[in-house]
């Protein structure tokens, strides 16, 4: 089987096309490496350098593949609040086009890396896959405009389709490259930006009378290898006309001060860190119910948050 890997230069992409091709899958990529890099495309790879935005592009993409595993897009959230409509013609505009030049080629797989980000503030803790949609920021509303575009295209044209929602992917890959790992600019993830705390410029902790068991926000964590293991787990079980939506996450979270804990024991030392003011609309607690996962897909997350921070550690060196 051949696979189309959009986005494939990216941190998430890049480690897709790596663990895909160690279980003998071929592989395409399409990437514009706005946010990816090309030194991920491993030998052994087609690679397309190009844009969602241009449909010739991801017509010569798609030559000879079976499947596409759709990564590609922004993802800042920040960033999607001050650019609204780069990220609706990105994100949406050009998962559109994707769909439509599926449809030209006769490709009917898809699975689609989506965002718990889609569901906002929930009202119920753990969240379920059923749980009110309401994205509080522009990047959420994209995934959200694309997961609704799917089901649509699922019912209309037969595509057999899978969106995973998580929130926060976390790790790295050693690969025979070395490692695949986060490489951001600017880097707004919780653990890297722990693991590089300061004296002189500590990491802050939003919040520290939030109720929980040590008062801190509690967020839901993958690890990036884990992650990519739900995704070919989800493209083995796809069905013609129907469109699957999958919560995926650790099951029941970590707290800020269970990250910087996690990361001290990896370092060996203490991570200096500074108590801030909670940041307004912060919910106290993230985490998603991944039972659905584990039901209909056999799916369950192998490394804990020691795991994600020492691999986070060791692909610094």
């Amino acid at each position: 089987m051949r696979v189309l890997v959009t986005g494939g230069t990216g941190y998430v992409g890049s480690t897709a096309v790596d663990i895909l091709l160690t279980k003998g899958y071929s592989i395409s990529i399409l990437d514009d490496c706005s946010m990816g890099h090309s030194d991920n495309v491993p030998t052994g790879a087609n690679f397309v350098q190009g844009s969602l935005l241009n449909p010739d592009d991801i017509a010569r993409a798609l030559v000879d593949c079976d499947a596409v595993m759709h990564f590609a897009g922004k993802s800042l959230v920040g960033e999607s609040v001050e650019k609204p409509d780069l990220y609706h013609s990105v994100n949406v505009d050009g998962s559109r086009n994707l769909l439509d030049q599926m449809h030209v080629a006769g490709i009917k797989n898809l699975v689609f890396s989506s965002s718990a980000a889609t569901y906002g503030e929930p009202r119920q803790v753990p969240i379920k896959e059923d749980a009110p949609t309401q994205p509080t920021n522009p990047y959420g509303a994209t995934k959200l405009a694309i997961d609704q575009m799917i089901t649509a295209e699922s019912k209309a044209r037969g595509i057999a389709a899978a969106s995973l929602r998580y929130f926060n992917v976390a790790g790295a890959l050693k690969s025979s490259r070395g490692w695949l790992a986060e490489r951001h600019n600017p880097e707004t993830h919780l653990i890297p930006n722990v693991l590089r705390s300061t004296p002189e410029n500590p990491v802050k902790i939003f919040g520290t009378d939030w109720p929980t068991a040590d008062g801190t926000c509690v967020r839901d964590y993958v690890h990036v290898v884990d992650l990519i293991d739900a995704h070919i787990k989800a493209l083995l079980s796809l069905q013609l006309g129907v469109h699957e939506i999958y919560n995926l996450g650790s099951g029941d979270g970590y707290s800020v001060r269970q990250v910087v804990a996690a990361a001290s024991a990896a370092i060996g030392y203490e991570i200096p860190t500074i108590d801030s003011p909670r940041r307004a609309g912060d919910p106290a607690v993230l985490i998603a119910d991944i039972s659905k996962a584990e039901e209909k897909l056999g799916w369950v997350p192998t490394h804990d948050i020691q795991a994600m921070v020492s691999d986070t550690l060791a692909s610094f060196s």
